[in-house]
């Protein structure tokens, strides 16, 4: 019997809806692409399955240069956070790091409104289950190799959607099982449906898949708490937004508490006690888990010194009970979990809402990809987030960003967007994903980044708006702005330059209430601000022709007056590092032709296939000498 199956056409397709699959639709959508999103779940758009916070360590630069780009994530936190902190703040400014407490809720419904009302754009609850791809007009690479190209996907109804692209971003959906000890459910996070097609589809076109594990802490009842027995956790005074495009008046609001409390020897007996019912430690789970985000097994078992453990309790949101015990991941059973939790000052009583479990799912070794996050062997197709690997919401949005504006580049002809080191975190991430052998979920830190402090977070927008707006997501007033405030920043310097401060009583006093040296002679304002304990707001009641200017403009002149010297030398590293970026590999480079060339070394460009000796220098198995020899040998071929 011949069934009429739904056909329908898009220009691209994006299969999952969590926060990498959400800035992708949004990136296509926006630039005019008719775009379809697929989720198994339409109430699990922009779900937080573990922490319910954005940003952090690293992670907040990454959110402020999603921002830059003309991402979603900033805008949506300042809309639903219900705590805000600067992180790092006693350290430079190239740590500095935002972080916002969510409402879990509160962010999904957003985000899901958000698409909701976006043109272009059409949210379905499907199952994708098989990629289809044709060798028409298929894509040869230098040695004539032939590569599929997308055409659509099928879901597992059979429905059939013809596209031109299509963006992966299945989280932690793909062939997931959560384990609690001995109970393994074939489920994804939080009880969603797995999608359990996909891989075989991803396999049967060539694709390698990893098999990798997170997991995530149990949710308590706050009314089950004694917070007398913890120490409270508030945030900041002063509110600093995430997205450059949001009022930081508008977002000076009344905020929650989070509270510290901290595992003990007790819990610890505990957890030794029960490891040989540990999944982890049985040899149950497959899948290898993040190194800097281990369960409390793993961090009683690798830390036997420590004879406790930070442990924070962080609210799920306003309208709920339900409370996140930070740092306490486990898949250890239920009865150990009640037992365990119960020995951590002020949960003596606690009542436990739901388990904590460790979740596994299948994901790809991201060195088949490009920096533009497509599939080197399959033309059209892209992936982002968790899928390639990572771990996190900001790591996975950034991705998905990335991932849904070069799918859009591709369709409509035009460049595609590739972040180096020097230039974002976002670049960082990628190109540490597409050239280093990654067998744990990647996680963003800032000691990831050589360039870290150019890549601040305060400063994404100078950074990165010219970008957005060139790719068609900033609009022409939102990069005026950004232009006008470069160019304030840059007349300020130059005039703080010139103004010579006199060793008068007025300022003998002002230096004298900050600990600072008294003058002998006079000096600039440039020399004051550089002094430690003095900066530029400090030195306003001396500065009498100071002009009124934002804040964040002030800021940017401390910084950059402050910190001139590191500034400049690592201005000088990069263009060492762009030179080295610059010097391209032809396509097709025969690797065997280059005598001296180590064996390992030969085999990882091989497998590799670098665009530019930079990319090359980074791969894992390629030494300095090799690149030496490569570049002696290059040159001489010209």
């Amino acid at each position: 019997m011949n069934r009429n199956l739904l056909e329908e056409t898009y220009d691209v397709v994006v299969v999952g809806a969590g926060h990498a699959g959400c800035e992708a639709a949004l990136a296509c959508a926006r630039l005019g692409l008719e775009t379809i999103i697929f989720t198994v779940s339409v109430d699990s758009i922009a779900l937080m399955p573990c922490n319910p916070n954005i940003g952090g360590s690293s992670k907040g630069h990454l959110v402020r240069e999603i921002d830059a780009l003309g991402g979603q994530m900033g805008i949506n936190i300042d809309k639903t956070f219900i705590q805000s902190k600067m992180l790092n703040k006693s350290k430079g400014p190239a740590v500095h790091s935002l972080r916002a407490q969510a409402d879990k809720a509160d962010y999904s419904m957003e985000m899901r409104r958000t698409l909701q009302e976006t043109d272009h754009l059409t949210i379905r609850q499907a199952e994708v289950s098989e990629i289809v791809t044709s060798w028409d007009e298929g894509q040869d690479d230098a040695e004539g190799e032939s590569f599929p190209h997308i055409t659509g996907v099928r879901t597992s109804s059979g429905a059939l959607y013809h596209c031109k692209a299509v963006i992966l971003c299945t989280g932690t959906y793909l062939n997931a099982r959560c384990l609690t000890g001995e109970m393994i459910t074939p489920t994804g996070p939080n009880g969603l449906m797995a999608a359990t097609h996909l891989t075989d589809s991803l396999k049967k076109h060539g694709v390698e898949m990893y098999r990798f594990k997170t997991g995530t802490p149990a949710r308590v009842d706050k009314n089950s708490l004694d917070f007398s027995k913890m120490e409270e956790q508030k945030g900041d005074e002063r509110i600093v937004p995430f997205s450059f495009t949001t009022n930081p008046e508008d977002v000076q609001i009344d905020q929650v508490s989070c509270w510290l409390t901290y595992t003990n020897e007790k819990t610890h007996e505990i957890i030794r006690g029960n490891l040989d019912r540990s999944p982890i430690y049985a040899g149950i789970i497959e899948g290898t888990g993040p190194r800097y985000c281990p369960s409390i097994e793993d961090k009683v078992v690798k830390f036997a010194d420590k004879d406790r453990h930070q442990i924070f309790i962080e609210p799920e949101g306003i309208h709920t009970n339900e409370m996140y015990v930070g740092g306490m991941s486990s898949s250890l059973p239920e009865d150990v979990q009640h037992e365990m939790y119960r020995t951590l000052p002020g949960l003596e009583n606690v009542k436990i809402v739901r388990n904590a479990y460790a979740i596994e799912y299948d994901c790809i070794n991201p060195n088949q990809l490009y920096a533009t996050l497509e599939f080197k062997k399959i033309k059209g197709l892209f992936s982002g987030g968790q899928f390639n690997g990572s771990s996190g919401y900001e790591e996975a949005a950034c991705q998905g960003l990335v991932a849904g504006i070069n799918a859009s580049m591709q369709i409509l002809g035009r460049e595609p967007l590739v972040l180096d080191r020097s230039e974002a975190y976002i670049g960082v991430l990628i190109d540490d994903l597409v050239t280093k052998e990654n067998r744990e979920p990647y996680r963003m830190m800032t000691s990831r980044a050589e360039y870290r402090l150019l890549l601040r977070q305060d400063n994404a927008d100078l950074r990165l708006s010219k970008k957005g707006y060139e790719i068609g997501l900033i609009s022409k007033e939102r990069y005026d702005w950004v232009c006008k405030k470069e160019e304030l920043i840059k007349q300020e310097i130059e005039r703080v330059a010139k103004v010579h401060i006199g060793a008068n009583k007025e300022v003998q006093a002002l230096l004298q209430s900050f600990g600072s040296i008294s003058l002998n002679t006079g000096v600039t304002l440039t020399e004051l601000i550089r002094r430690p304990e003095l900066d530029y707001e400090k030195l306003e009641p001396i500065d009498k022709n100071r002009p009124e200017l934002p804040c964040d403009v002030r800021e940017q002149v401390n910084i950059n007056i402050k910190y001139d010297g590191y500034i400049s030398r690592q201005i000088k590293q990069v263009e060492s590092f762009k030179r080295l970026e610059k010097k391209k590999i032809p396509e097709g480079f025969n690797y065997d032709e280059v005598p001296s060339l180590r064996l390992e070394a030969r085999q990882k460009l091989k497998i590799y296939n670098p665009t530019s000796i930079g990319q090359a220098s980074r791969i894992s198995g390629v030494s300095p000498a090799d690149i030496s020899v490569l570049l002696v040998y290059m040159e001489a071929q010209h």
